[in-house]
């Protein structure tokens, strides 16, 4: 038997426009809700950022929200969990990855209710390190998945993966990176997909498959991809798994040639079930392997020789990557001196409230992934809506400061920090205009 659990990744900055918002649900979530809940016997398991969640739900997509909670409460749908507003976590401090992560389940909880209990953990562009699992561990989650470049050691068909260090130990799930690929790329087509999935079971009994990919690739970035692959896949698959040879005979009648011109290979395609990814872990056996590699899903084999293992958020030859971060860092340490003087005056508690709704949406990871001039990535505008968005950190935190009975030394480091912001953005914006 080959277990196959697809995995889809639903995101949109909190810099999104309504316009793009709004085309890319009528392109892909609404199609996708509308297809899984056409084909009840269809699973999946996906991450949606809360922030996503949340943008639905103030710009009136209600359909969409309601509808991932329909197929989830059909068992159809496993959540997992990830951060609310989609940064790179390794790079961050850990309060602010628990922070991320505590706010990503308290807004989800709020619109899937019982549905969602998430298990598992998607890191935000599958960005992993030790210390990531390490706090993931701590707060009670069972599994992440990672990218296949991740993996150390034997490649898990037929088990599953478990890191363990000390006290904590977390299972690991790889994505096939190449099948992914091949979908996201529209490589193949659903009998291809098939077919493929079988020769990866040749020569053994059990084996699962997982693979992921962004939600928008399903009608957004390929037109009718939800329908022309995917359905197609499921339909496939149940046929092979839910009825014997005789009984395909008879169902095929009923089955359109429009559909899929190629029935007869549904006589003899492998047999395939569609599960989630925690119900792998009830039909594998856990094997204790190495740590897996610091990497995203991203990261090529030339990237983890060279140390750079975010390479399309931190790359340490970016030269606009490293002035990004330098600001970052200013906000975060700007941020940390205003925590520790905020206090019941008004003024000051409402500037500090600014400070940190401000740093949780400037965390995200967009800006920095559109800061890729030399690898085809570029959009100036959503660098600088970026760094807007640290201005306003760096500016409500240097007045939750300057409002506070913090001595005069402290208030003129935070004035000196904000000197120092101007100077950083403005040779950031520099390189947008070059």
């Amino acid at each position: 038997m080959i277990y196959w659990a697809p995995f889809l990744h639903f995101y949109q900055p909190p810099i999104q426009s309504h316009s793009v918002l709004k085309k890319v649900c009528n392109e892909a979530y609404r199609p996708l809700v509308k297809m899984f809940i056409e084909n009840p016997q269809a699973k999946v398991t996906i991450n949606i950022c809360a922030i996503l969640s949340e943008m639905l739900y103030e710009q009136g997509f209600f359909d969409v929200l309601e509808g991932l909670k329909q197929i989830a409460d059909n068992k159809q749908l496993e959540f997992v969990e990830s951060a609310k507003y989609h940064p790179i976590l390794p790079i961050i401090p850990e309060k602010e990855v628990k922070r991320q992560i505590r706010l990503n389940h308290k807004t989800n909880k709020i619109f899937f209710k019982e549905a969602y209990n998430p298990r598992g953990f998607f890191p935000p562009e599958m960005c992993y390190s030790n210390e990531l699992a390490r706090i993931l561990s701590s707060m009670g989650y069972d599994w992440i998945l990672l990218s296949g470049i991740a993996c150390p050691d034997e490649w898990p068909m037929d088990f599953v993966s478990q890191f363990s260090r000390g006290p904590f130990s977390l299972s690991i799930f790889f994505r096939d990176d190449i099948l992914s690929n091949k979908v996201s790329f529209k490589n193949f087509d659903s009998t291809g997909f098939i077919s493929e999935l079988g020769h990866l079971a040749k020569g053994k009994e059990d084996i699962y498959v997982i693979t992921a990919m962004d939600a928008e690739t399903y009608g957004h970035h390929i037109k009718d991809w939800e329908t022309l692959f995917l359905a197609k896949v499921y339909e496939i698959i149940n046929v092979n798994f839910k009825k014997d040879f005789k009984t395909k005979s008879k169902n095929h009648e009923n089955v359109s040639a429009a559909k899929d011109k190629n029935l007869e290979e549904l006589k003899t395609n492998p047999n395939i079930e569609v599960v989630t990814i925690s119900e792998l872990l009830d039909k594998f056996t856990i094997k204790k392997t190495k740590s897996p590699k610091n990497s995203s899903w991203s990261t090529t084999k030339v990237d983890l020789n060279d140390k750079n293992y975010y390479p399309l958020w931190n790359d340490p030859k970016n030269r606009l990557h490293c002035l990004q971060w330098e600001h970052i860092n200013i906000c975060l340490e700007l941020f940390k001196s205003s925590f520790k003087v905020k206090d019941d005056n008004l003024e000051t508690k409402r500037f500090f409230i600014i400070t940190r709704n401000m740093l949780d949406r400037a965390l995200h990871s967009c800006q920095f992934w559109w800061a890729n001039k030399q690898r085809g990535m570029w959009d100036i505008n959503l660098i600088n809506k970026g760094l807007i968005l640290q201005e306003e950190v760096v500016l409500n935190a240097h007045k939750t400061i300057a409002c506070s009975n913090m001595n005069a030394a402290g208030k003129h480091d935070s004035y000196y920090r904000v000197t120092a912001s101007r100077d950083i953005c403005n040779k950031i914006r520099d390189n947008l205009l070059g």
